[in-house]
């Protein structure tokens, strides 16, 4: 071990005498509950009911303690300047084509939300459009789903109040530049389309019981503009499956509405009911059951030949396939009298599955040609294959990194746009045309100002994690960086629900690289969709060890490769990957020097009691069933706190954040693992390290953050690994151009 510097040694010993004054918290273990024969404490289960007197209490404490301890770090405003200088620079979203207009989002830098504008052409003045900015002083009102009418005179949209998850719907008049006076309430996921005639749309809702809306029963309904909600038609509803979450899309040729319904994150149901004849409240019993499961496979709709569909499918193919199914009523209706719910003879393969590389999306475009985007080994590729024949016509020529919003203005058009950003690159926004002939081009280079990106190296390496599998790990630094073991390490993970950590491009991480002269990294770890659903698979229900196997030997990988030290290296992740932190916390103290847990889910018996945690059941399993009790509480983070004195360890510097408006992962979970933490761990005499609590006002689990809100919690987050691990924040501006 080389020689501690006398400044870093200093900092330590003081350290290591100041202790922190954790607030005192009631502890009532009368609280107790029997899981199968085991008895369960859950002392902390008061701080469940969040606007109770004693649950603000407790908040104000934990809030004051951590302002208290942040207010000291003598480089917070330095980190925060930084953060806002690099942060201040105008990014632009991928142009969306409507009847021959062009509408983008853009923000000229420090914009809490990002701005609507709509252009007559590429080369024309853009106007603003919307300007979500208008909707609250604070910018925490957030524009989420949206959708024109063909004829671009209307437009469907939702917004979101502090993070919320709860929506409201509102429809714009584009005309008069003005929103008409319905508002339709109680949707969470509403997914509102445009029936074919413009005059209404399809959402859904969840039903009220006592005045309250509930998450529970999602219903499909059709609205007519000027008309009340209440006066809303029933579309489709499933009683006998209250916990599935609905989603409707109408199709290309507006002749039929899809009822796609999810119960599991890798599976969903289809429903299809045809417009031929009208939108009335028949509608409901004249639905066709295509794949009436959820609980087996993914079905995404593409488009359609008349009642020939094409979906994209993991259905006996783990990195999908697209498969043609004939859905005609009377057709489906007579070979289901005679088969099971899931009807494959009705399916055939039209392209099938790739052997490594797994299909992420499908857009059909020109007619008669799909655009296909493949994940391959972490990152993007784009093909053009034809709609009649499924051949390769063309495969694209693009650098490494991650596609987002690829779009057409229909399924005819020959236009299409999307962004292309890795983790240094903000984004490039190709335009191509796919007619005879296929040409792309740049249109718009996103730069970023203040900073030098030819300075910084990025490296994808692959390291075995326990039982041998390789893990794939993107690695940002320095082109200069020396492999000496002493630079601080961010790692990030997640880990979960079949959802991928591509390469994107992030000023907070290069604000880490540049300012500690450190090191970030992102583990692609089982239970993502990075290798298709069985990477997933090997990360969910009772395989979810491999999920914290895998994150810890990137830990290993991080050290043994002298990129850094355990005493250097700060893990994060959110949500599902607050998760990840708190178990890898729990088991692996020793490894890290610094942990962020960011609105985790920290008690996994208790999950699917709160708002739509009973969908997570299918990924994690649920306590109610044996099995996956003894399996959960294993690594159940408020369950698995050690105790210093009986163990001989220390914790990492913890700082758990969560925000009091997320109704996806209640706040309860952080606080009451906050809780045990300080009262179990902090207030031991071996623990030095300090265990602090930031709970974000008018927030929710991250969506439509405004930007203020954005800088302040990551300058909170690198000002407690600054302080914790000893660190220098280089404010040098020689990086400046």
């Amino acid at each position: 071990m080389g020689a501690i510097k006398a400044p870093v040694l200093h900092y330590l010993l003081a350290l290591s005498l100041t202790r922190i004054p954790y607030p005192e918290v009631r502890r009532d273990d009368s609280v107790t509950d029997d899981y199968h024969g085991t008895k369960i404490a859950d002392p902390y289960r008061w701080l469940e009911d969040e606007y109770s007197k004693e649950t603000e209490k407790f908040v104000e404490n934990q809030q004051k303690l951590t302002a208290e301890f942040l207010s000291k770090v003598p480089s917070r405003p330095e980190i925060r300047k930084r953060l806002e200088d690099l942060w201040n620079y105008p990014r632009y979203g991928a142009p969306e084509k409507v009847n021959g207009k062009y509408y983008t989002f853009e923000n000229s830098g420090l914009q809490n939300q990002s701005v609507m504008y709509v252009q007559d052409s590429l080369d024309s003045k853009p106007q603003v459009f919307l300007d979500p900015n208008k909707f609250s002083e604070d910018g925490t009102v957030a524009m989420d789903d949206y959708q024109f009418t063909t004829d671009g005179k209307f437009m469907v949209y939702s917004t979101s109040q502090s993070g919320s998850d709860w929506k409201l719907v509102r429809i714009r008049d584009n005309t008069r530049g003005m929103d008409l006076e319905d508002v339709l309430h109680d949707s969470k996921w509403p997914s509102p389309e445009w029936s074919p005639d413009g005059k209404g749309i399809f959402y859904t809702r969840f039903p009220k019981i006592n005045g309250s809306a509930v998450t529970e029963d999602s219903k499909v309904y059709y609205h007519v503009l000027g008309t009340s909600q209440d006066d809303d038609i029933l579309i489709a509803e499933f009683p006998e499956r209250p916990k599935r979450n609905l989603y409707v899309k109408v199709t290309d040729d507006h002749r039929y509405l899809i009822v796609g319904g999810t119960e599991v994150f890798s599976a969903n149901s289809i429903h299809i009911v045809s417009l031929k004849e009208g939108i009335n409240d028949k509608l409901q019993s004249q639905i066709v059951p295509v794949f009436p499961s959820a609980t087996d496979a993914t079905y995404n709709y593409i488009t359609n030949m008349g009642s020939t569909f094409l979906f994209l499918t993991n259905k006996d193919a783990p990195n999908y396939r697209l498969i043609t199914v004939n859905i005609e009523p009377e057709k489906v209706r007579k070979e289901r009298q005679l088969l099971e719910d899931q009807d494959f003879r009705l399916m055939s393969t039209f392209i099938p599955e790739h052997p490594t590389n797994v299909i992420s999306s499908v857009m059909r475009v020109a007619g008669d040609k799909l655009v296909i985007k493949y994940i391959e080994d972490v990152k993007n590729t784009l093909e053009l294959r034809s709609l009649r024949s499924g051949k390769l016509l063309h495969r694209f020529d693009l650098a490494p990194g991650t596609i987002s919003s690829l779009s057409a203005e229909d399924e005819h058009d020959n236009e299409i746009f999307f962004t292309l950003q890795n983790h240094l690159s903000p984004g490039m926004i190709h335009r191509c045309e796919v007619g005879q002939n296929v040409s792309c081009e740049v249109v718009k280079q996103i730069n970023l100002a203040n900073t030098d990106l030819s300075k910084f190296l990025v490296e994808q390496v692959f390291y075995k994690s326990k039982d041998g599998t390789k893990i794939p790990m993107y690695i940002v630094r320095k082109k200069d960086f020396k492999f000496d073991g002493s630079a601080p390490t961010l790692l990030y993970g997640y880990g979960g629900f079949n959802s991928n950590l591509m390469p994107r491009f992030s000023v907070s991480n290069l604000v880490f690289v540049d300012g500690f002269d450190g090191v970030y990294a992102v583990a692609n770890i089982r239970g993502g969709g990075e290798y298709g659903e069985k990477w997933h698979l090997d990360g969910m229900l009772l395989n979810k060890q491999n999920v914290f196997d895998d994150f810890q030997a990137a830990a290993e990988y991080l050290i043994q490769e002298k990129y850094t030290t355990s005493s250097k290296l700060t893990i994060q992740g959110g949500s599902n990957g607050g998760l990840l932190v708190a178990a890898c916390v729990n088991q692996r103290p020793e490894l890290y020097g610094a942990a962020i847990a960011q609105v985790g889910v920290m008690d996994m018996l208790r999950y699917q009691k709160f708002t739509i945690g009973y969908a997570w059941c299918p990924e994690y399993g649920c306590s109610e069933e044996k099995i996956h009790f003894e399996n959960l509480i294993k690594y159940s983070p408020i369950h698995n706190i050690r105790v210093p004195e009986a163990e001989g360890v220390q914790y990492p510097a913890v700082l758990v954040t969560t925000a009091d408006h997320d109704d996806r992962v209640v706040p309860a979970h952080s606080y009451k693992y906050a809780a045990q933490l300080q009262q179990i761990v902090g207030k031991s005499s071996k623990q030095t390290n300090p265990l602090l609590l930031r709970v974000d006002i008018k927030a929710g689990h991250g969506a439509g953050k405004p930007t203020a809100k954005r800088i302040d919690e990551v300058a909170d987050i690198y000002a407690f690994i600054a302080e914790t691990l000893g660190l220098n924040f280089n404010t040098s501006k020689s990086d400046q151009k």
